[in-house]
């Protein structure tokens, strides 16, 4: 995060506010080829180092979730979240118009009822049903984005939304029942898609780091906020270190750093794009399930894992064949 500070902005234009990034879009038009590649492949990186720390969350907090409620857990992380952005990003925010406020506020509105709901429905299903449902808003991001926004697809993202949720489910699914659980974390995909597709349109018109902080300040408020009738249990006992680390971990890096890396990568490319590259989270927690908690790589990791990747490639790379097809 170090290199939004200071004249290093010169240095990496492509971190810049989005007023800036768009002047400097054209500019790198004009440069070789090879330059547009690493350009448009920043982004990725970008979306990448996101889903990697947002999928190690899962082996990280497991053993701290039977300790602290999940509901606790939430409002204590985010609520550190929120004042650690409002501390570092302080100066941005203080000269941020009402418009950037505006746009963080109903972001941070959406992102605390897609988690508090995907937590609410996994109290009533499995952990691997969730995570795919969860990853249905690949799906729905394109469907969102055309019934709001009238924005249509091309074949080749198609393919790629179709191949990344085949592998969701080959990764994730066991078996299969549509309850309150479900329907729950189902509505917490398709928030979670009008959360990708907002941000795409609002990065436009506000400083992807303003976009961050207030996201995280109204996601911190709104969380302790759920939390506070029964009370909030903290950390404590014999591993109270360890849980106030991993808490740290959770707010700072897979809270702040994803959501800024994720909302400038998203001033870069399109929503359903962004989505598809964000179905890497399931194959990210499945590695640092084997390398924190041992678990086993399993054929159907692996298979799921490769059609997800697949889907990664297809979503970025110009196809002949579904070029001709378009025609």
């Amino acid at each position: 995060m170090g290199r939004f500070h200071g004249g290093v902005l010169e240095l990496y234009p492509e971190f810049a506010p989005c007023e800036k990034v768009s002047e400097n879009r054209w500019v790198h038009n004009q440069q070789k080829p090879s330059s547009r590649f690493f350009k448009r492949l920043l982004p990725v990186l970008a979306l990448l180092g996101a889903t990697g720390m947002w999928g190690s969350t899962f082996a990280i907090q497991k053993d701290l979730l039977t300790r602290i409620s999940p509901f606790d857990f939430l409002g204590v992380r985010f609520a550190m979240a929120g004042v650690v952005a409002a501390v570092i990003f302080w100066p941005r925010l203080r000269r941020a118009g009402w418009g950037a406020w505006k746009y963080g506020l109903i972001l941070g509105a959406l992102y605390t009822a897609g988690q508090e709901l995907q937590t609410l429905g996994l109290q009533f299903t499995s952990a691997s049903v969730t995570g795919f449902l969860t990853g249905m808003y690949v799906v729905l991001t394109p469907v969102v984005a055309y019934l709001v926004f009238r924005t249509r697809q091309n074949p080749k993202l198609w393919f790629a939304v179709g191949l990344a949720t085949v592998g969701m489910a080959v990764m994730s699914l066991n078996g299969f029942a549509l309850g309150i659980g479900e329907v729950t974390v189902l509505v917490s995909a398709v928030i979670y898609a009008i959360h990708v597709v907002l941000i795409e349109r609002f990065v436009k018109h506000a400083d992807p780091i303003v976009l961050t902080a207030v996201q995280m300040i109204v996601v911190g408020f709104f969380s302790m906020l759920i939390a506070l009738p029964g009370g909030v249990e903290l950390p404590h006992g014999d591993f109270l270190v360890r849980d106030w680390a991993v808490i740290a971990y959770m707010a700072i890096f897979s809270g702040i750093g994803s959501l800024l890396l994720q909302t400038w990568a998203q001033s870069h490319m399109s929503a359903t794009r962004a989505a598809i590259v964000m179905t890497s989270e399931p194959v990210w927690s499945a590695l640092f399930a084997v390398v924190l908690i041992h678990e086993l790589i399993t054929p159907r990791v692996v298979l799921g894992g490769t059609l997800i990747v697949g889907a990664m490639l297809v979503s970025q790379l110009d196809l002949p064949w579904l070029r001709r097809v378009r025609r």
